[in-house]
């Protein structure tokens, strides 16, 4: 009892000038007159404070026990004292509801059951389970009240051993049959990731609430399994149950992770019928992202056009799925319309808009978002600042990307992997090599991600060496597994090199099964260094796995053409229109007086088409006095030359080039980003357009950035490269 008498004199000293000049509860008026004439009786606090521990009143219930100690109540009132210790544990004050429990020498199994619950719902599961083996030993049963808590400090701290023991001790007691036990089981099992075992005790309930039907959705979901719970849902409906929101959500993340566009408008169907029963509002974001998911850009923009209040998290619903589907112009165009409209951009905002910066080259956007982030106290968190970095790299200003970096205070892993990616992209292995073993030097440990990037920074740029001390020390080392993406690096770098037999020897030796990604990495090493044999294996190792990816089949293709095996290119085209797959055309974007443009191959819709062609025949004529040759190899059709020269001329990134001579001075600096790998011919081009304008071109395609000044390019003209 020390340890009551203490907490005792502690509540007096605090709350008894309170309760005295105060109104006493309201929430049990009918005392309100007698509390002020005559003491509080023990039955009457205890009605009380039962009414407090429903509402988990705090304040209220700490004065009333103030009252208790002074009017004397609580000596020897067991009472009293079980109904403060649940008290205390159903308000979370478990230091305090532990002191009176130890106190009590009579405890029933009403306060056995507050406390395990108290410790259970509070984040403290080991606590709740001790107690509960102390509960065994005192001679105290279980009961329907006491099993749902245990079970769930069993699925909290993952105690699988114990949590099953304890569903064969509920199974025995009879209490497994209990709706509240069963749905406690299933959501334990669910944490174990034991998803055959909750659906056996789904299957053998008696009854099901609405809670059981969630918990297993959402079990489903959380463990992968997003099939599984779409046959939930089918079951649901079958036996005539309803759907609350918390179903909805569950099934629309299911539709969303299977890009299920069937289930999600059938889900959506049902919310439009029972809009007066849901809350809309509430479902329109996850509706959103499964018509995202699906690639239905039409239902999304009607969905979110129909929502009579846009909050932030619709805003971003729509910034971020524009950024992710590669809807960059919509994206920035979004995002200039939610300021317009005055809503209130947040960290996650931002992050997706640099995003669709980054995917077109949008740097003079970009730079004004940072000053905006900058001026609105955004620009100090890593997040903010890693997305900067990533910007800047993509959008090919490299000292801006680096000069975020060294003024970010705190470099998570992820900072440290996208400036390490960003050197490579830009074909500074050297500097990407370098930066890791600085990363090295500050005591962060290398991940998977850091791996990908310094090892994808090494094939850019020839670094055979390094590249492969790196993986193995790496591997090693760090106890960092290998993963598909480290091996693809692995072969892209050895097969660019020429190592084509290493290459192929390490697929054939790797630890878990090549996927098409590393088929098609050596698919391409194959097509640089002409060796049509070891092309064909690998070409059909991809296309045994179904593949959907169109850069296989074109490589194959081109490998053909380039050897004048009309007979097999077409083959392999006609093996590409029965797939479906076609080759996305050339498309190159270039920012202009913050504004960016897009040409696609051939285009004439520009309303300056007449000019820039212009400015291509100019450039073309004086690349002939310069000595320059089309190298019409890149064209890998049979058509006859001249129709092949022409056809070069009409590529993408000569177009943006002459649109920005035309429209800028001498000094601009030209940056273009192209959706597919620049051609030779091109190649060769731009450094003598570079030469003959003393213009610097910064040229992001789809493998990397390609700098252009004084006739040189920094690829160095590398094997892979072009």
């Amino acid at each position: 009892m020390d340890g009551v008498l203490s907490l005792n004199r502690k509540l007096f000293k605090h709350h008894w000038p309170p309760f005295l000049n105060k109104t006493p509860f309201t929430t049990h008026a009918h005392f309100v007159d007698k509390s002020l004439l005559q003491p509080l009786s023990s039955l009457q606090c205890g009605a009380i404070l039962q009414s407090l521990t429903n509402i988990k009143w705090l304040t209220k219930g700490q004065q009333l026990h103030a009252y208790i100690i002074v009017s004397g109540n609580i000596q020897n009132n067991t009472y009293l004292t079980t109904k403060l210790a649940a008290f205390y544990a159903n308000c979370g004050h478990m230091t305090d509801a532990q002191v009176i429990f130890d106190g009590i020498v009579l405890k029933n199994s009403f306060l056995w059951n507050f406390m395990i619950r108290g410790y259970a719902c509070n984040g403290l599961p080991v606590k709740a389970l001790v107690l509960y083996q102390q509960m065994s030993c005192f001679g105290q049963k279980a009961d329907k009240f006491t099993y749902p808590f245990v079970i769930k400090a069993c699925g909290d701290f993952l105690n699988v051993e114990m949590g099953r023991r304890i569903h064969g001790e509920a199974v025995h007691s009879g209490f497994d049959s209990d709706i509240y036990v069963a749905n406690s089981l299933l959501a334990m099992y669910s944490k174990f990731g034991d998803m055959w075992t909750a659906r056996m005790v789904f299957d053998r309930m008696p009854v099901r609430d609405i809670t059981s039907w969630n918990t297993m959705i959402s079990g489903y979901v959380k463990n992968g399994k997003p099939k599984e719970a779409l046959t939930i849902f089918y079951l649901m409906k079958q036996t005539g149950s309803s759907s609350d929101g918390m179903t909805l959500v569950g099934l629309l993340c299911t539709c969303a992770d299977l890009a299920a566009l069937k289930q999600g408008k059938e889900i959506h169907g049902y919310v439009i019928r029972n809009r007066y029963a849901l809350c809309m509002d509430f479902l329109m974001n996850p509706l959103i992202e499964v018509y995202f998911k699906c690639n239905s850009m039409v239902y999304v923009r009607r969905l979110f056009e129909k929502m009579a209040w846009k909050d932030t998290v619709s805003w971003n619903s729509m910034i971020s799925g524009y950024a992710r589907n590669n809807y960059a112009f919509e994206s920035l165009s979004l995002f200039c319309r939610m300021i317009q409209e005055g809503a209130k951009p947040d960290q996650v905002t931002f992050i997706s808009v640099l995003v669709a910066c980054d995917q077109i080259t949008a740097l003079q956007f970009g730079m004004s978002v940072h000053s905006y982030l900058v001026k609105n106290g955004f620009g100090a968190t890593t997040v903010v600042a890693t997305a900067l970095i990533d910007m800047y790299a993509k959008c090919g200003n490299l000292a801006c990307a680096r000069r975020v970096f060294c003024e970010t205070p705190e470099k998570n892993l992820i900072c440290w992997s996208v400036m390490i990616s960003g050197y490579g992209i830009h074909g500074m292995g050297r500097e990407a090599v370098s930066l890791f073993h600085e990363m090295i030097k500050n005591n962060i440990i290398p991940d998977e991600g850091v791996l990908t990037s310094v090892l994808s920074a090494c094939s850019h740029t020839g670094l055979v060496a390094e590249g492969k001390e790196i993986f193995y020390t790496v591997t090693k080392d760090y106890d960092v597994e290998p993963v598909l993406a480290h091996y693809s690096c692995m072969v892209d770098l050895l097969g660019r090199a020429g190592h084509l037999d290493e290459a192929y020897k390490l697929i054939q030796t790797m630890e878990i099964n090549p996927s098409s990604d590393i088929w098609a990495a050596f698919l391409n090493a194959c097509r640089l260094h002409r060796n049509v044999e070891m092309a064909e294996i690998s070409a059909q190792n991809f296309f045994d796995m179904n593949a959907k990816q169109v850069g296989g089949y074109i490589c194959l293709s081109n490998i053909y053409a380039a050897e004048k095996r009309w007979d097999d290119v077409e083959r392999v085209r006609t093996l590409m229109r029965e797939k479906g797959l076609t080759k996305p055309p050339g498309c190159s974007f270039v920012e202009f007086d913050k504004m960016v443009h897009q040409f696609l191959v051939g285009d004439k819709s520009h309303p300056q088409i007449e000019d820039i062609y212009a400015k291509l025949r100019q450039l073309n004529h004086l690349l002939k006095e310069v000595g320059y040759k089309p190298d019409t190899s890149s064209v890998l059709y049979n058509v006859d030359e001249e129709t092949k020269e022409n056809m070069l001329w009409d590529h993408s990134e000569r177009l943006a080039i002459a649109f920005v001579l035309i429209n800028t001075g001498p000094n601009t600096i030209i940056r273009i980003t192209k959706n597919l790998r620049v051609c030779r011919d091109c190649h060769t081009v731009i450094k003598l357009i570079s030469k003959i304008t003393c213009r610097e071109i910064i040229m992001r395609d789809i493998r990397r950035f390609h700098h252009f000044r004084d006739g040189f390019c920094s690829c160095g003209d590398y094997c892979g490269c072009i």
